[in-house]
């Protein structure tokens, strides 16, 4: 009887401690399930409600990163940038940015210059990177593209430098001459000499200023306002008006041909100067006894039909690394040559901004020591656009393409022709 009581006895004491041990390993289980593995910081959503969503209307690249330095979230433009790759923040300086700030929790900036990926240039690419605190485990970096701010501002510096230095020269030199006619006042020959040479910088100045005037105008004028249908012929007469002079004395054969009766819809005097700036940069830079053509046709496009105007020569050519510049202001090719011919480095970026103004475009295509083509594409003026055919009556347009497609022209036996 006190052995049956004894072994009842401690069977009820194990079925108790096995009903505890069960209880426990149950509660466990369940604090395991709630407790966030490794894994799971990594795959749930772990940033704060509505960070998301602002981080996708962001202008700059975005990346969070959480206590292990891994990316939690990156927008699209921090992986075209190149900040992110294989889901870690690839530049050093940013990480260590990163990694302080969730020490100490301080907001820091700083401005980069990091490596183009895959482009081959060692042009660098300037960005501003914020960091800042996001929450007590993540940290929030943002990074702003600079590169075209700092481009911008670098052609607004060389634009303010060169437009004093080209108003200095001539300014000083009339200054000297000025003097120099003085002293010889009793000398006839030198006076004449000295007074001839003021008339240049006199020329110069004056052309240097219309020119700033001209370009400032095409920038802030709407030459819609004051549109009106323009006939091509007449645009490419004046241009060849323009330069006649300098052509004879250069002994240059210009040439126009292409599709007669041709419209465009425009300021006729901002298209008048485009093309007379095409035309003239042709002339002063081509050497003596060579040939300069202007052609113009239509052109298929998508929106409507285009015209084109182009302006071949026969010139120094362009190279590749002065192509991307040419459109610049204060630009020269051939600094020496441009001041020799008066040129002032204005007259492409005028033509330039009235083509854009106009809802067209001016392309280059060129070649060292073979000549260059300049084309102006311009929208046809929409009456037009059911008239003129080409010189020989059947429509047909003038003209043969580059190899690189750009077009060029061949002007045919032409109406104007010099000396």
């Amino acid at each position: 009887m006190d052995v049956n009581a004894a072994v009842a006895a401690a069977a009820a004491i194990a079925g108790v401690c096995t009903g505890v041990i069960a209880m426990l390993a149950f509660r466990w289980s369940e604090r395991d399930l709630k407790r966030p593995t490794r894994t799971s910081l990594h795959t749930d959503p772990v940033l704060p409600p509505g960070v998301d969503t602002v981080l996708s209307v962001l202008r700059s690249s975005a990346v969070v990163l959480d206590e292990a330095d891994s990316v939690v979230k990156a927008s699209s433009a921090a992986y075209a940038l190149g900040l992110v790759r294989g889901g870690k923040l690839a530049v050093e300086p940013m990480l260590q940015m990163a990694r302080d700030t969730r020490r100490d929790g301080e907001i820091r900036q700083v401005e980069l210059d990091l490596p183009r990926r895959g482009t081959g240039r060692g042009e660098a690419l300037a960005v501003s990177a914020r960091v800042a605190p996001l929450g007590s485990r993540l940290v929030l970096l943002l990074v702003e593209d600079l590169t075209e701010a700092r481009r911008i501002e670098a052609v607004r510096r060389d634009f303010v430098a060169n437009v004093s230095h080209e108003l200095k020269t001539p300014v000083g030199a009339l200054s000297l001459l000025s003097e120099a006619v003085m002293d010889a006042s009793d000398e006839p020959e030198a006076v004449e000499r000295f007074a001839g040479r003021m008339q240049i910088e006199a020329t110069r100045l004056t052309n240097l200023v219309q020119e700033l005037i001209d370009l400032s105008r095409v920038q802030n004028d709407d030459p819609l306002e004051d549109a009106e249908p323009v006939r091509v012929d007449e645009l490419v007469a004046e241009a060849i008006d323009r330069s006649r002079h300098q052509a004879s004395h250069k002994q240059i054969t210009m040439a126009a041909g292409g599709t007669a009766d041709l419209q465009i819809w425009g300021n006729r005097g901002q298209l008048a100067a485009a093309l007379g700036n095409l035309v003239e940069n042709a002339v002063n830079y081509s050497p003596a006894r060579t040939r300069v053509g202007i052609a113009a046709r239509r052109v298929t496009a998508p929106g409507g039909d285009l015209i084109e105007v182009a302006v071949t020569d026969q010139g120094i050519g362009i190279t590749d690394k002065d192509k991307e510049r040419i459109f610049e202001r204060f630009y020269r090719v051939d600094p020496a040559r441009s001041r020799a011919t008066g040129g002032t480095g204005l007259g492409l970026a005028i033509v330039k901004h009235v083509a854009a103004s106009h809802g067209g475009e001016v392309t280059v295509w060129s070649s060292e020591g073979q000549g260059s083509t300049f084309t102006l594409r311009l929208p046809e003026a929409a009456a037009n656009r059911d008239r003129g055919t080409g010189h020989g009556g059947d429509g047909s347009e003038a003209g043969t393409a580059r190899p690189d497609e750009t077009t060029a022209y061949e002007p045919i036996p032409a109406p104007e022709v010099l000396p």
